[in-house]
């Protein structure tokens, strides 16, 4: 206990250092991660001298990380903006998955030398790209939506294919016929978890009456993690399970949605510069650098071999334009993801995994460095950049408090005094109107003729010097009507 006040003082101030170094992420054009992978190692061995080294705790919290991050991009990824792009997402994400372990695989056998279970265990760990670098570098890089698209399905999906052919291939299960329908199992019966799921807690959250609204992010991140448990107890894909939840539960008609989504990005973010900062606290600059040329070797080998042509033949049924390829190609982010797929043969005990974790560090920074840096100038190279590209602006407390406005929410129960009062009559105070009323699920925005009837729902935006009278005179027609200030109701 006594170390209790060391252990959060110097938390809060490496989230407080980490949310500053998000703006300093943007306007370089990088991924923040390799930011918060510095954070760690400087508070590490070789700097501070935090001693870590627990690759089974590691594992098990990068997983729970990955998890609040495939939430956070399933929520706040719009179905719209993907569907164009979902068949080649994912192609991208199961046939460029296959490809991309079987080419990495193989040249790292003859090029490094590894026995081909371990070839083939290192590209199982390559294969998949990063959720949180494309989410974050591809959304504000103005690229056009059908690209964006296919990256966020591929990145949300891949993870799954990915994780199973690591198990696997760390395992060391007997690699025959029957491993390719275990792999369909697992995909199919995790898509089925995640559309009940998703499909099932949008249901209850739209009939669900919490006593708070900050109950109904809870309850909708809440429903992520169950699928992904339900997911791994059925023995199927837990991550995919997540991923598929979260996008139908992002696209659904939730109760206080932006709310929602402003939680889950913020949980995002905190999983993301946790997990980046523990990864970094675990590891050892002695090691990464003896690991440098496996490391430059294997990343050269996804960048320019494995990558392309896994690419290429996923897109070969959709006839993608060359620069398109080129682009997804190059587009094809590592992140932590690598890393703590890597911790799981690490925590088995395979030999030689200690090698493959502090290689893939090696080219998780490398490859972040060239391809986050380039990945915008490239796209207007080849003539992709769209800068005129319309975005989905989130509207919540932030820009409000900006001009001082507030929104009160209103809805008129069965017996309340409101009921049948002009609009006119409501007489609220200056600074305070009436924007929307809904009624029988229809909006429109009411004039002072409009007649209010039981079970209307009213938006209010007030200034916020007006909100507690505007609040006083709605609390006093609904008790005593129109004429309630004439029978001395105050609304207090």
């Amino acid at each position: 206990m006594e170390q209790l006040p060391l252990i959060l003082g110097t938390g809060g101030a490496v989230l407080l250092v980490a949310v500053i170094a998000v703006r300093v992420s943007i306007r370089v054009g990088l991924p923040s991660l390799l930011l918060y992978l510095g954070m760690g190692v400087l508070l590490g061995e070789a700097g501070f001298g935090i001693q870590y080294d627990n690759p089974e705790l590691t594992q098990s919290l990068g997983l729970a990380a990955l998890v609040m991050i495939l939430s956070e991009g399933g929520l706040t990824t719009r179905w719209s903006a993907v569907k164009p792009s979902l068949g080649i997402g994912i192609a991208l994400s199961t046939v460029a998955v296959a490809v991309s372990i079987a080419v990495t695989g193989a040249a790292l056998h003859w090029l490094l030398g590894l026995d081909w279970r371990m070839a083939l265990l290192w590209g199982a760990v390559l294969a998949s790209t990063d959720a949180a670098a494309v989410f974050s570098v591809l959304r504000s890089a103005g690229i056009g939506k059908r690209l964006v698209g296919a990256l966020e399905i591929e990145s949300g999906i891949n993870d799954a294919p990915a994780y199973i052919a690591v198990v696997v291939l760390a395992e060391g299960t007997t690699i025959d016929w029957s491993l390719p329908l275990l792999v369909v199992y697992e995909l199919a019966a995790g898509l089925v978890i995640g559309l009940a799921f998703g499909w099932g807690g949008a249901f209850a959250l739209r009939r669900a009456a919490l006593p708070a609204t900050g109950l109904y992010p809870l309850a909708t991140v809440a429903v992520c993690v169950v699928a992904y448990s339900s997911g791994q107890l059925a023995h199927a894909s837990g991550l995919l399970a997540t991923y598929v939840a979260a996008l139908v539960l992002g696209n659904s008609k939730l109760p206080h949605r932006s709310d929602t989504l402003s939680f889950a990005e913020g949980l995002g973010w905190l999983a993301q510069i946790g997990l980046f900062v523990l990864l970094g606290l675990f590891a050892s600059p002695s090691r990464i650098f003896e690991s440098l040329v496996q490391g430059l070797v294997a990343g050269a080998v996804v960048l320019l071999l494995a990558r392309p042509l896994s690419v290429l033949l996923s897109a070969l049924p959709f006839k993608i334009p060359w620069r398109e390829q080129v682009f997804l190609s190059w587009a094809g982010l590592r992140g932590a993801v690598p890393i703590v797929l890597a911790l799981i043969p690490l925590s088995s005990g395979v030999p030689g995994a200690q090698q493959l974790v502090d290689a893939v560090f090696v080219l998780v920074i490398v490859l972040t460095l060239l391809q986050g840096a380039t990945l915008t100038p490239l796209a207007r190279i080849l003539g992709l950049a769209q800068h005129a590209e319309a975005h989905e602006i989130d509207v919540d407390s932030a820009p409000l408090d900006e001009m001082g406005a507030e929104l009160l929410q209103v809805r008129i129960h069965a017996g309340s005094k409101m009921h049948g009062v002009y609009l006119a009559e409501l007489r609220l105070p200056v600074g305070a109107t009436i924007s929307l009323l809904v009624r029988d699920g229809s909006g429109f925005t009411p004039n002072k003729n409009t007649r209010l009837q039981e079970r209307d729902q009213l938006l209010v935006v007030t200034t916020a010097e007006a909100r507690d009278a505007a609040e006083r005179r709605l609390r006093a027609v609904d008790r005593a009507g129109r004429l309630a200030r004439w029978k001395g109701e105050s609304g207090q």
